[in-house]
């Protein structure tokens, strides 16, 4: 009998046909496309025909990440393509708006004031809380499109018919080809608002990488970094996107800020920061089941136990840095909520939180997030189905790596 811990996540037929003929090519000695740092380095300048990339903070992270994906990324054929193209449209970005920036100096004046910022494990209530708030009209969230076409800086005129948005919708669509059933699990669309690791990922140091193929050793590096020269990118593209359209505030979201809160409000001295909860053992089952499910696209040899594994004890090393962060940080920059209460009111637990930071809550925004609620209920795509035990997970396991966490935060537990 098989063992259902052992089970590798299944593949559509046309990824697994895909990644055969890749194999065969493979048995004869060519491999393409070429990962190696410098290749892609001199591609994307030939690409852009630009060479600054700005300060070399960058080029640690990746050329631990390129090494990695060969040694033991487990990549497909398919796999190999998305990485090679995922990582030489990052270093496009970075050029782009690194020459952007030199033509428009001004740009750096640009004031980043008492960011919103959503943190917290993955899976707790973090995206529902970013798209509820980024309806505000007196909110700026980053939308997908423009984090992936930065150049030029959208218009507030244009904003939401830029021709853009288009073409990164078509391309989006095709995790949901890619990995049969994602959208279950996680909404994807150009103009919904992106993570925060979209933008480090042209930094090169960001859990994106993490999501999308197994690459354990890279991000237990990340997760040991200084992430000074990272928050500072991330600044100088909000400075970038919210050049020619910005509002009162932006609304920001990432589970991995969690684990660097020092460098976050180094940055961000003013931010106001929403850290939600849920019972790790919940969260990590849901967050591997979408990790696997992604990663499947992408390799042929996805464990969904080892994914789980290596999920769970970062999760906590996630936390822990948190915790012992939080404990040197301002009480009052920071507002902890359950997931079970943003499942039951999102809504009061926005006007709550906005309350707490001393934000306004004008009845344009309300009346914008229960429409979008009505618009997006909760399993518009389907129900996402999983269980804690189908990735060896369990509560002793939970208990030994968690305790401090389950103690101190019970209360939204």
């Amino acid at each position: 009998m098989t063992n259902p811990l052992r089970m590798r996540q299944r593949q559509a037929a046309y990824i697994t046909l895909t990644n055969r003929v890749g194999r065969l090519l493979e048995n004869t000695g060519f491999q393409w496309p070429d990962l190696h740092v410098d290749r892609l380095i001199a591609t994307a300048v030939r690409r852009t025909g630009l060479e600054d990339f700005g300060d070399d903070s960058f080029r640690e992270g990746l050329a631990r990440l390129t090494r990695e994906l060969q040694r033991r990324g487990k990549l497909s054929q398919l796999g190999r393509v998305a990485a090679y193209f995922n990582l030489l449209e990052n270093l496009c970005v970075r050029l782009r708006i690194i020459n952007y920036r030199t033509r428009h100096p001004e740009i750096a004046d640009q004031q980043i004031q008492q960011p919103l910022i959503i943190t917290g494990l993955p899976r707790t209530g973090t995206t529902i809380l970013f798209e509820l708030i980024a309806q505000d009209p007196d909110v700026r969230s980053p939308a997908s499109w423009e984090v992936a076409k930065p150049i030029p800086p959208a218009r507030s005129e244009s904003y939401d018919t830029d021709r853009r948005i288009k073409s990164v919708d078509r391309f989006m669509g095709m995790a949901e080809r890619l990995s049969p059933g994602f959208k279950a699990i996680h909404a994807i669309g150009a103009r919904l608002p992106q993570e925060c690791v979209y933008i480090f990922a042209s930094q090169f140091i960001s859990e994106q990488f993490g999501y999308m193929f197994h690459v354990p050793d890279y991000r237990d590096w990340a997760l040991r970094q200084n992430m000074t020269s990272t928050y500072r990118w991330h600044a100088h593209f909000l400075q970038h996107m919210q050049s020619r359209f910005r509002a009162e505030r932006w609304v920001l979201k990432t589970p991995s800020h969690l684990a660097h809160l020092d460098s976050l409000l180094a940055q961000y001295p003013d931010a106001a920061v929403v850290w939600t909860h849920r019972r790790p053992l919940h969260a990590m089952a849901s967050f591997s089941s979408l990790t696997s499910r992604l990663q499947s696209a992408f390799s042929d040899a996805v464990d969904r136990a080892v994914v789980a594994a290596h999920e769970f004890d970062h999760a906590a090393r996630v936390l822990t840095s948190g915790m012992v962060q939080r404990t040197s940080l301002e009480p009052r920059q920071f507002f902890d909520v359950s997931f079970e209460a943003i499942c039951a009111d999102p809504i009061n637990v926005i006007r709550t939180l906005y309350a707490h930071f001393g934000f306004a809550f004008s009845q344009e925004a309300e009346t914008r997030m229960r429409d979008y609620l009505r618009r997006h209920p909760r399993n518009l795509y389907g129900k996402h189905r999983y269980t804690a035990a189908e990735f060896g997970l369990d509560a002793t396991r939970e208990e030994a790596l968690f305790s401090p966490y389950l103690s101190q935060y019970a209360a939204f537990l």
